[in-house]
């Protein structure tokens, strides 16, 4: 019954997690980027160029788009991976025009900032370069969110993730791939222009560095090395939680007496209460606690390395 409401809590957290990073980013790209005809990648920057070439709602095109490209994830990728990223695509459609109609509130309120064509306020004056950057990092902080999450806002994600499953090809590099030709085909928009699609390379970089920054302190681990007579009573309020301990069997060199050293792999957010498992049971044990650079296996990172093909013989 524990095991069910955990289960049930965390998948709560996930959601409330994932709404908040799509409302992030949504902001990112209507107030920071549309109002300066800034292409960003993924579908979204599909809707982005529609939006500046004919006045398209982005989100209307996001919407669209995915929802052939789900159609075709759930028949090859199967109904587990598109649960969270049909809830992101419809929250993320709606967030998305829910933003641009503030957006549009909030300069015809404040006529005297310049507009785009569209009627999008530029919040950020003139300066676009600024815009393109405050725009990334916002972009980039709720994308990280959301995949802390597990969550995918769809898009080229699907892409990816369907051209992984056939070819030796890294998400990463299908991604950068269809951003860089989306971000490119906005350079050849009359009404959107070069500087433009310098800006959008910038976005590109930068959102993807903030990404890679809040995925990878999402997702350290440390690991303990805890030295205690009362291992036991350690080792078991540990694993109360969850999380594996592992007893090993040592030796003191100076006293040469046995004992037990307890080995701990656990994220860096869950350290704190580590601690205080430790000191609330024996305040005197010895604890070194050192980071590691990855850990793959069950409660952490899934090993994504495709098996070497065995070669026949003869």
């Amino acid at each position: 019954m524990i095991t069910v409401k955990t289960t049930y809590f965390q998948e709560a957290r996930d959601y409330v997690s994932i709404t908040f990073g799509l409302l992030m980013y949504a902001l990112g790209v209507t107030c920071f980027h549309l109002p300066y005809q800034i292409t960003s990648g993924g579908v979204a920057g599909i809707g982005a160029l529609l939006f500046y070439a004919f006045s398209f709602p982005q989100a209307y095109t996001f919407f669209i788009i995915n929802i052939f490209l789900l159609v075709l994830a759930i028949k090859v990728l199967g109904w587990k991976f598109c649960i969270k990223t049909i809830y992101a695509v419809i929250t993320l459609t709606i967030f998305l025009e829910v933003v641009r109609y503030a957006m549009m509130a909030y300069g015809a309120a404040h006529p005297e900032l310049t507009q785009s064509p569209q009627g999008l306020p530029q919040i950020v004056h003139n300066d676009a370069f600024m815009s393109s950057i405050l725009g990334a990092a916002i972009e980039g902080v709720g994308l990280g969110i959301v995949f802390l999450n597990n969550g995918s806002t769809g898009g080229t994600d699907i892409i990816a993730a369907i051209v992984n499953k056939y070819r030796d090809i890294t998400l990463g590099q299908v991604i950068m791939l269809f951003d860089i030709l989306i971000i490119t085909s906005s350079g050849l928009l009359p009404n959107v222009g070069i500087p433009q699609m310098l800006y959008g390379y910038c976005t590109l970089f930068v959102a993807s560095f903030v990404l890679d920054y809040v995925v990878d302190r999402g997702r350290q681990s440390v690991q303990f090395l805890i030295f205690s007579k009362k291992y036991d009573e350690i080792a078991d309020a540990i694993a109360s939680t969850g999380r594996g301990v592992t007893v090993l069997n040592g030796e003191g060199w100076y006293t040469h007496t046995e004992r037990k050293v307890l080995v701990v792999l656990a994220k860096k957010r869950e350290s704190t209460n580590i601690f205080r498992f430790i000191k609330s049971v024996d305040p005197q044990a010895f604890v070194s606690q050192s980071k590691v650079i990855g850990v793959f296996g069950e409660g952490f990172d899934v090993i994504k390395a495709k098996a070497a093909k065995k070669q026949n013989k003869g």
